[in-house]
C-alpha cells in the first residue's frame, strides 16, 4: 500500500467493519507462557546437572491442558442432518426458537409438527405451488433485513426451511442472520459454504459472503470470494467496493482503485456512496 495513510485507512475501515473477532487459543496460551518465569537450570559444564523441572512441568501441563479442553470442545461440536445430506453444527442462541436459525433445534411436539404442515400447506394455496410458496416467504426475508430486523427475518427463513430444506436461500438467510444478530462469523461461514453448494443460489450470495469474510477480518479469504462476486453479479455496487476494500488489505492500492472505479459505475445501495468514499481516501485513489 505504497503511499498509503495507514492511520486514515485503519480509521476508515473501522467505520466499515464494526465488529470485533474473537480471542484466539493460541493468543491465551502465548500469553500465559510470557508471564511465567521458569526457574534456571544448575548446569555443570554445558550440561544441566539437576534440573529443576516443576516449571517446566507446569508450563507442559497447561499446555497439553488447554489443547485437550479444545479437543473435547471440538468434539462435543454436534452436528445435525437438517436435509438429506447437508450436515450443519448444532447451534443454538438466547432469544425465541423461531427467531434462532433452525428454530433453534428444537424437539417439535406433535402440534408444533401440525402446525408447520398447516403453515405449509396454507401457503401452497395461497399461492400456487410449493416453489413459489418458498420464494414469496424468503422475500419478505429479505425485506426484513433490509428493514434492520432480524427477529422477523430468521422467522421467515425458518418458514422457507419448512418449505423448502435443500434450496440455497435458506442457508444464505440463516448465514445472514448468524452474522447480524449473534455476531457468529463461524456459524455464518459454515451456512454460506453450505449455501453454495445447493440448488439455485441468489445471485447476491459471493457478495454477502465477501462482505461476513472482510467483517471477520479475513481479507484474504474474502478477495477470491468477491472477485467471483463481481462476476455473478456485476451491477452491485456493494460487492465492488468490498472487492476494493479486501484488495487495499492485501496491499494492492492500485487494484483497491481499479474496483473502485467500477464500483462508481454501478447502481448504489444504502450507504454505498459513504463507504466507496472511504475506500478512495484510504487508497489515495485518483
Amino acid at each position: 500500500m505504497r503511499g498509503l495513510n495507514s492511520c486514515r485507512f485503519h480509521r476508515d475501515h473501522a467505520r466499515l467493519l464494526r465488529y470485533p473477532t474473537a480471542w484466539s487459543g493460541i493468543e491465551t496460551i502465548m500469553k500465559l507462557r510470557a508471564n511465567r518465569l521458569l526457574p534456571r537450570h544448575r548446569r555443570s559444564g554445558d550440561h544441566p546437572t539437576g534440573l529443576p523441572c516443576e516449571g517446566l512441568r507446569s508450563l507442559v501441563g497447561l499446555l497439553a491442558g488447554c489443547v485437550l479442553l479444545f479437543l473435547a470442545g471440538a468434539a462435543a461440536a454436534e452436528t445435525v442432518e437438517v436435509t438429506p445430506g447437508v450436515q450443519v453444527t448444532k447451534k443454538t442462541y438466547a432469544g425465541p426458537t423461531n427467531e434462532q436459525p433452525f428454530f433453534g433445534f428444537v424437539a417439535k411436539d406433535s402440534a408444533q409438527r401440525a402446525a408447520d404442515e398447516k403453515f405449509v400447506k396454507a401457503m401452497i394455496d395461497a399461492v400456487g405451488t410449493r416453489e413459489k410458496a418458498f420464494e414469496e416467504t424468503t422475500k419478505r426475508g429479505w425485506r426484513a433485513v433490509t428493514k434492520g430486523n432480524p427477529g422477523e427475518a430468521a422467522q421467515r427463513f425458518n418458514q422457507a426451511f419448512l418449505l423448502g430444506p435443500e434450496q440455497s436461500g435458506v442457508y444464505h438467510g440463516f448465514a445472514v442472520i448468524a452474522q447480524m444478530r449473534f455476531r457468529d462469523s463461524e456459524f455464518a461461514d459454515e451456512m454460506f459454504r453450505i449455501a453454495r453448494r445447493q440448488p439455485n443460489p441468489l445471485k447476491s450470495l459471493n457478495a454477502d459472503y465477501g462482505k461476513m469474510l472482510l467483517i471477520a477480518k479475513r481479507p484474504r479469504d474474502a478477495q477470491p470470494v468477491l472477485e467471483q462476486a463481481v462476476k455473478d453479479a456485476p451491477d452491485l455496487r456493494d460487492a465492488w467496493t468490498n472487492l476494493a476494500w479486501a484488495r487495499l488489505q492485501n496491499g494492492d492500492a492500485a487494484a483497491a482503485c481499479a474496483a473502485a472505479d467500477e464500483a462508481v459505475k454501478q447502481r448504489p445501495s444504502g450507504n454505498s456512496n459513504s463507504d466507496l468514499t472511504a475506500v478512495r481516501s484510504s487508497a489515495q485513489c485518483k
